[in-house]
């Protein structure tokens, strides 16, 4: 693969109002395999943000006017050229990310999906006709968009954190200006150009990429023709987005931290949880807030359980993404090589056992091997942080009330797991543990069709799903008199 090829092809400028612009100055993108320069982008001012808020401005009354059907096809076109420079996308974003190359091949068509879904959504935003109850004239509701967003995009999905935002937005007639994380600008930069091939109009969207998050972000939201932001990131972050929100009443929606259980009960077919353990864990090497945090494994199943587990995390091959050989790439810089190493060394001092893996590699590169931690004691920072990388630990419990609360002993409530082969149990558990979304007997469970969102401090409003549309739509009363 010719990386330098592909490199040159992506705009590095601004993206604002359907074209590539200059900025005053530029920041390095980095490969976290080995920490050296990808490439440099623009960086974005405040200045810019304000001149991205007046294009999708000047355009937000004719794009929620475009018909349905249109914007559709829209969304439909996007797809297909997604479709097409799968493999492009997909070499950029293990580049600049780091995840292994399969892991960027699955994670474009999920991207993708977004597109498709909403495409099909966009002609389906309803309202309703009724007559009034006193008998005096008519009820009618309408859906309207919004107006202009602003997103605020993670690294550890450079493309899926985007359209899972943008399909909805645009489906529902919003415009919307995206800031991708400073890590990873390259691949929303390239989505931003193909979206312009597939026809979307000029305005309705303009990215971002910036090192100063913070003066781009206050100059939009302090503005007051911005109706939403949307954000995906940690919990602090969107705290304080909440609150610097609030003053201009912002329609908001939060997809924050996890902290998700992995529930083992006693009569679970262990083969399957260790393969839904492998896949809920090592998704995005661990650097996903869906990620399995904690499991929590019946103590008659958990010695087979642990065996398993270990042997199966002791195959994964540390290396950088683009090798073929590789099945597990770098986590994103050496801050968060710093975070696991720490949450681990926590864990051992309190009395943990390190079954396998447990010690960074050391060397060029962010690498961090696959981790299982055993006899984890309560106390262990691991069990109440989310750790974001490729470390399981594991603790016991015995009765089916203890691995409910065991689950629930967390401020977050995004994702959780539970595995038994009874579907009264299943129901049970899954009914009793506060999480936006529970998989039983499935180590993924995101899906464009499905509503994704947590409780708790893993935030609030949903993405995907009929439910995600509602999101960047705004009701409306229309009172006639008979």
């Amino acid at each position: 693969m010719d990386t330098a090829a592909l490199l040159k092809s992506v705009p590095t400028g601004l993206w604002i109002g359907g074209e590539e612009r200059e900025g005053s100055s530029s920041f390095n993108v980095l490969d976290p395999s080995d920490d050296q320069v990808l490439t440099s982008v623009s960086n974005a001012t405040p200045q810019d943000a304000i001149a991205a808020l007046d294009a999708a401005c000047a355009v937000q009354a004719d794009w929620a006017a475009t018909a349905p059907r249109e914007r559709g096809e829209i969304l439909r076109a996007v797809f297909e050229k997604i479709t097409e420079r799968a493999d492009d996308i997909a070499a950029l974003m293990t580049l600049e990310m780091g995840k292994v190359l399969a892991e960027s091949k699955g994670e474009v068509k999920y991207g993708a999906e977004f597109f498709r879904w909403f495409a099909e959504e966009a002609v389906r935003i309803d309202g309703r006709y009724t007559a009034s109850p006193a008998g005096n004239g008519r009820i009618i509701v309408t859906k309207q968009a919004v107006g202009p967003c602003y997103a605020i995009t993670p690294w550890n999905f450079p493309l899926a954190m985007g359209t899972r935002k943008m399909g909805p937005a645009f489906a529902a007639g919003c415009t919307m200006i995206v800031k991708p994380a400073q890590e990873t600008p390259l691949t929303m930069l390239l989505l931003a150009q193909l979206m312009d091939e597939a026809g979307l109009p000029k305005g309705v969207l303009s990215v971002l990429p910036t090192n100063d998050a913070r003066g781009v972000t206050t100059a939009l939201i302090d503005d007051g023709r911005l109706r939403k932001l949307t954000f995906t990131g940690s919990t602090g972050v969107g705290k304080a987005l909440v609150k610097q929100s609030a003053d201009a009443l912002l329609r908001t929606s939060m997809e924050l931290g996890g902290n998700a259980p992995f529930v083992v009960f006693d009569d679970a077919d262990v083969d399957a949880a260790v393969d839904g353990a492998i896949l809920a864990k090592m998704r995005n090497g661990g650097e996903a807030c869906t990620a399995a945090n904690r499991f929590h494994v019946a103590n008659a199943v958990r010695e087979e359980f642990t065996d398993k587990l270990v042997k199966r995390m002791s195959e994964f091959t540390l290396g950088k993404g683009l090798d073929p050989s590789s099945t597990l790439g770098p986590l994103i810089n050496s801050s968060q090589v710093a975070t696991v190493t720490e949450l681990v060394s926590d864990a051992v001092s309190r009395g943990a056992t390190v079954a396998v893996g447990g010690v960074a590699p050391g060397g060029p590169g962010n690498f961090y091997p696959a981790t299982v931690l055993t006899d984890v004691p309560a106390d262990a920072r691991i069990l109440k942080e989310e750790v974001f990388g490729p470390v399981a630990p594991i603790i016991g419990f015995d009765t089916e009330d203890e691995g409910i609360k065991a689950a629930n002993d967390t401020e977050y409530g995004l994702a959780a797991y539970v595995y038994t082969q009874s579907l009264d149990r299943a129901l049970r558990v899954a009914e009793g543990i506060d999480s936006g979304m529970v998989g039983v007997n499935r180590g993924v469970i995101s899906d464009p069709a499905a509503p994704f969102g947590g409780v708790k401090e893993s935030g609030f409003g949903r993405e995907g799903g009929s439910e995600g549309i509602e999101e960047y739509l705004d009701t409306k009363y229309i009172a006639l008199t008979r």
